[in-house]
């Protein structure tokens, strides 16, 4: 049953029921805050990461989901049959990195981008540097940032920080009322600039769920050097994150938004022509057509999560996402479509996460799994890539007794017509 309680009332209900924990500071707390060793005692200020599908809501128009539209391609009346293999490359390679504890030991959102030089860049919002303990666990002393990266070329790994090496910092520092998370991202200017998708949230009071969304922008990186060189606003006014995913098709990128509610999330389309984000000619989707006014966008899907992907696929396109229509779900779901605007339709279920709760594999209830998406780039024919998000509701804890929690996973999606295996 879809949860309906205002997401006021649920934010107070689960951080009572579920040890949802204190508000991250965006930065570690300083050294005199923490306890000497061990792992954080009860009342220790918060300094692991927020769980990622929590968004503090503010009230957003009325309005129905768009399900009119094109549904004449092959792939939206197919049924298709699903196999999942876990732990696909570069889950392996990214786990023994971390327990090196020598850069990048944990992290959320898992976008990744193809750079020049035969680069990836693993592009990751809340993060955990070294060390790692003997015991698998980390150091209530490690750094903690909000954004970085992990370059990979070949079966090399570095991560990318702002600050020094003996002082981390984020990528893009906090403002001084709050902290960046990194959403999709792309290239721009024949591959010399990485941009990335960036929102800002700020605190509102002193309480765990004082905290909100406040803006979205584009972060513009030297591909070469990953230096920041500017922070550009972006489309902010309609209560649509424009971060969720990045889809370059047909002379246009596609930059798809989620309105969140906090118990529903529903899918927005905008676009703009080339490769450019920071253009001032934003183009919203209206149901059935185009509009330079972000308050006519429209819903086009809800129980999306707040990041997920839209890729093409045969002759139409498909969405992956977590489904946030149940509360903490297991599921990641495939929809197909005929645009890049959908409707989007005939959802089946691509894997469920094996960690989530307390009959996953860690044994804990307080285990959630979210924000699954695809990485196209590795995709083989009809073989998908999808990573998706494991977190703890009880961070303070969970996070620094076992490293391998915080780390993302890697599922091998292989979609086979009916009929065809």
């Amino acid at each position: 049953m879809r949860n309906r309680m205002s997401w006021a009332l649920g934010a107070a209900v689960l951080s009572t029921a579920l040890a949802v924990p204190a508000f991250a500071a965006p930065e570690p707390a300083p050294e005199a805050s923490r306890p000497s060793s061990g792992h954080p005692r009860a009342g220790h200020p918060q300094v692991g990461s927020i769980p990622r599908p929590f968004t503090v809501a503010t009230p957003s128009k009325e309005g129905p989901v768009v399900t009119s539209g094109r549904r004449d391609c092959a792939v939206a009346r197919t049924n298709w049959s699903v196999a999942a293999k876990p732990q696909a490359a570069p889950e392996p390679l990214l786990n023994a990195y971390s327990d090196t504890g020598q850069g990048w030991t944990g992290g959320d959102s898992t976008y990744s981008v193809k750079l020049r030089g035969g680069r990836t860049a693993w592009i990751f919002s809340d993060t955990f540097l070294g060390p790692v303990n003997a015991d698998g666990g980390r150091p209530i002393t490690t750094p903690f940032i909000n954004n970085s990266f992990v370059i990979q070329r070949g079966k090399s790994l570095k991560t990318v920080t702002g600050g020094t090496a003996s002082e981390p910092t984020a990528l893009v520092p906090p403002p001084s009322n709050g902290w960046y998370w990194f959403g999709a991202a792309g290239t721009s200017k024949a591959g010399r600039n990485l941009d990335v998708t960036t929102l800002q949230f700020e605190k509102t009071g002193t309480g765990q769920w004082d905290w909100r969304w406040s803006s979205t922008h584009l972060a513009r990186f030297d591909s070469s050097t990953l230096k920041l060189k500017k922070l550009i606003p972006l489309p902010s006014s309609a209560n649509i994150q424009w971060s969720a995913w990045l889809l370059r098709d047909r002379g246009y990128t596609y930059v798809y938004g989620v309105e969140d509610l906090g118990a529903s999330k529903y899918e927005h389309v905008a676009r703009v022509r080339g490769d450019d984000l920071s253009t001032k000619r934003w183009q919203y989707w209206t149901g059935t057509g185009w509009s330079a006014d972000e308050s006519a966008s429209v819903r086009v899907l809800e129980g999306v999560a707040n990041e997920h992907s839209v890729t093409r696929f045969g002759d139409g396109y498909l969405l992956v996402t977590h489904d946030t229509t149940e509360l903490f779900s297991k599921r990641v779901l495939g929809y197909f479509a005929c645009s890049p605007t959908g409707p989007f339709v005939n959802p089946v279920e691509l894997y469920q996460t094996p960690e989530t709760g307390a009959t996953g594999s860690y044994g804990d209830a307080d285990i959630i799994t979210y924000n699954s998406h695809e990485h196209p780039d590795r995709r083989r024919g009809n073989s998908l890539l999808v990573s998706y998000n494991v977190n703890s509701l009880d961070a303070n804890v969970d996070l620094y007794a076992d490293v391998s929690i915080y780390r993302p996973r890697f599922v091998r999606v292989a979609l086979t017509p009916d009929g065809q295996r």
